[in-house]
């Protein structure tokens, strides 16, 4: 079964998490068609990310998707016994090369205990009866026939593991090739079905418009729904912009939401790498939980300005809204004394991960002190970004090395955004005081 052994580049991600949101942010505000149709390019696109279990023939309703599912099936089930025979092989395998050490250490020891024997027997008979040479020479004699026989013990152990286990690794081999090669045909049968998917697609997509009814239908349970969410005007998020500051956390919000639709790629990747391919990843689930939680910070400010944070407000919800501006102005305090905490250490941490001493960039020595801030931008040329010797600041500590720095600065924003809307809030609940409803 072919591997993969692609490392997402540390670019590759901070542009992904910059470009996505943006590409994502403007397809999402298109006009909608009056009626769903299918689309060719987001039939291509399911094709190349799902096209292994044949998701884009189940998006345009063909049923001959299912001829995908035993496919991969297979796979799976070949890659699951090609480890249990790798696990085997493995076994087996130590076996022998534990029973091979043996053979090499002990082989030598006893024949040359056994060659000395003899001497050592001389040995004992010229000595004086009753002397110490006798007995020192009689202890000799017993160690080399120790030797000899606990030597010739493992020796006989030794080779008997060799004569029994060698063929059940080879058994062990020849099961594992076989699996490992079924698992590849089989993959090679379905991208051999995706190419000729790729070719028929714009046909497919054609005839599925074209069996669509004129006018969508729907169920009465869907109509009474969308009755009722015209009756009640469903407030969307521009509703709660008042000013520049919740625009910016609004945008900041669904700029950083998308970003769990990055997470189903990325794990979808990790787990066909993993259980197709054999070959899992050291950066999926790191790259991942990072950007959760630089997602976490950034949109906590989103969160206050749509009041979705969770909280228990058994005495807080029945208030009219001027006693609400009241409670809420007398619990800010508590509020910006968190944020702006938050921060402050934030800020800190930043600036540490960008000052450790393995940094050896210029902007590593600026942090440390070493350099005013107008020798930094005068150290500022193309070798710091593209010179891979040069080390801006903290890295994570496993294979994937990525900067932990930006993560660290993103918590300086989400803290400042979260500040920001704090006294958005603030002017709020004061007009709200001020115009005494």
């Amino acid at each position: 079964m072919p591997g993969l052994s692609f490392t997402l580049p540390h670019w590759l991600y901070w542009v992904g998490l910059i470009v996505f949101p943006i590409i994502a942010m403007v397809l999402s505000r298109r006009p909608q068609p009056a009626q769903k149709r299918y689309s060719l390019p987001l039939a291509y696109m399911i094709a190349v990310t799902g096209g292994i279990i044949g998701l884009h023939r189940f998006y345009l309703k063909s049923l001959v998707g299912l001829v995908y599912l035993p496919l991969f099936l297979f796979i799976l089930y070949s890659n699951g016994q090609e480890q249990s025979a790798r696990s085997a092989l493995s076994e087996v395998t130590n076996q022998i090369r534990v029973a091979e050490r043996t053979l090499d250490r002990e082989v030598g020891r006893v024949e040359e205990a056994r060659a000395s024997l003899a001497e050592l027997q001389v040995a004992v008979d010229e000595a004086e009866e009753g002397s110490f040479a006798k007995r020192s020479a009689e202890r000799r004699l017993e160690r080399a026939q120790d030797t000899v026989e606990t030597g010739q013990t493992r020796i006989d152990e030794a080779r008997a593991t060799v004569e029994e286990v060698g063929p059940l690794r080879d058994t062990a081999a020849d099961t594992r090739a076989f699996w490992d090669m079924a698992a590849a045909y089989a993959l090679y049968a379905i991208l051999a079905l995706l190419l000729i998917d790729f070719v028929l697609l714009p046909g497919m997509v054609s005839r599925a418009n074209a069996a669509l009814p004129a006018h969508e239908e729907i169920t009465e349970a869907e109509r009474r729904i969308r009755e009722a969410e015209a009756e009640e005007g469903p407030k969307h998020d521009r509703d709660y912009a008042e000013n520049w500051i919740d625009r910016l956390s609004l945008f900041c919000g669904e700029f950083v939401a998308y970003w769990a639709v990055i997470a189903v790629f990325v794990y979808y990747y990790e787990v066909i790498a993993r259980y197709v391919f054999g070959s899992p990843t050291n950066w999926a689930h790191e790259a991942m939980y990072l950007m959760f939680g630089m997602q976490y910070l950034i949109a906590g400010a989103y969160a206050m300005l749509t009041e979705t944070h969770v909280r228990v407000d058994i005495f807080y919800a029945p208030l009219p809204k001027k006693r609400k501006a009241w409670v809420d102005l007398l619990t800010s305090i508590f509020f910006f004394i968190f944020a702006g905490t938050l921060m402050v250490t934030s800020y800190i941490f930043a600036m540490d991960a960008l000052a450790v001493p393995t940094g050896n960039a210029a902007i590593s020595e600026w942090a440390r002190g070493n350099i005013g801030l107008g020798e930094l931008f005068g150290s500022l040329d193309a070798s710091q970004w593209t010179d891979p010797n040069i080390r801006w600041g903290e890295i994570s500590f496993n294979e994937w090395e990525v900067p932990l720095w930006p993560m660290k600065w993103v918590m300086v924003i989400g803290g400042l955004l979260l500040v920001l809307q704090g006294i958005s809030k603030l002017s709020k609940d004061i007009r709200e005081i001020a115009r005494g409803n």
